[in-house]
């Protein structure tokens, strides 16, 4: 399966899961109830629109990828920004 399309699996099963929890604990986590089964109805409308947005993704964002923006060029690994940078002062003379 190419890499994309388990990249908006990913995507799409992440935002089912999470609205489908969220719904459940707002409610009071009841299975057994009809809410539970609106709930499960309801947070499929994110999971869609996941995939709609991993769609268009592939067309205008990263190749390869469903993400929008392009991959970070720099190959910085420190997990911040690449462009950012600290200064350090001279220390004073006499103190």
């Amino acid at each position: 399966m190419p890499k994309v399309l388990l990249d908006i699996l990913e995507r799409t099963a992440a935002a089912y899961i999470t609205t489908f929890l969220g719904l459940l604990l707002a409610d009071g986590f009841d299975l057994t109830d009809v809410s539970a089964l609106k709930a499960a109805a309801i947070a499929s409308l994110p999971a869609a629109l996941s995939v709609i947005k991993g769609a268009i993704g592939t067309r205008f964002g990263e190749k390869g990828s469903a993400a929008w923006l392009p991959e970070r060029s720099g190959g910085s690994s420190s997990g911040g920004s690449g462009g950012s940078r600290t200064r350090t002062r001279k220390p004073r003379a006499g103190g």
